[in-house]
């Protein structure tokens, strides 16, 4: 289930944000970035639609997923792909 990142609270969002960014402790290249530049380099995709939330029912967990990474995860059946959902994405670097 697709949800809107505008239906989040600010705290929330800022919340699940760092949470994704920090889960998998994600190496962003050979320029170290701060936790800050990294939450507005995720939060950036979001607002063009590159990354959307993504909540699964069945695990009850939330994820960030990337919209191009689509065809391959419907194909795959994965959990996440309920519809027009995505599957799971790595935050991109920032540039």
């Amino acid at each position: 289930v697709t949800v809107p990142h505008a239906q989040l609270s600010s705290a929330a969002l800022e919340a699940l944000l760092e949470e994704f960014i920090t889960r998998e402790g994600t190496d962003y290249g050979l320029v170290e970035h701060t936790l800050e530049q990294k939450k507005t380099s995720v939060h950036a995709q979001l607002e063009r639609g590159h990354v959307l939330i993504v909540f699964d029912p069945e695990s009850e967990s939330v994820t960030l997923l990337r919209r191009e990474e689509l065809a391959s995860a419907a194909a795959e059946g994965d959990s996440y792909v309920e519809d027009d959902s995505c599957p799971r994405a790595e935050p991109d670097p920032v540039r």
